[in-house]
């Protein structure tokens, strides 16, 4: 059974940084793709960034610049560093493993941004 567990969320100040990690159980994660997804309150969950099982990246507009997707398939963990965060970014941080179509989805890690 495939298992995803975010942790690394928290508070922190406009401007600063913050790094996600999902640590994925299954030996399928090296070869589906992964992705960030994050919901703020009252609003849709959006995807934030996304990447390959051959490691190639995609991004929100709102984060391109800012955040950086990665992967270490050895550790089965994918990261989500953000810098110069904005109070906007303020959501629970979801990760999910595979197609859209997927139910794979981590319990979420909340963000909050804020003075």
């Amino acid at each position: 059974q495939v298992q995803l567990v975010e942790s690394g969320g928290g508070l922190v100040q406009p401007g600063g940084s913050l790094r996600l990690s999902c640590a994925a159980s299954g030996s399928i994660f090296n070869i589906l793709s992964m992705d960030w997804h994050r919901q703020a309150p009252g609003k849709q969950r959006e995807l934030v960034a996304a990447i390959s099982s051959g490691g190639a990246t995609s991004y929100a507009n709102s984060v391109k610049g800012r955040f950086t997707i990665s992967r270490d398939n050895n550790k089965r963990t994918v990261y989500l560093q953000m810098n110069s965060l904005k109070p906007e970014d303020t959501a629970v941080y979801y990760c999910h493993m595979g197609p859209s179509s997927s139910a794979y989805w981590g319990q979420g890690t909340q963000v909050t941004v804020s003075s």
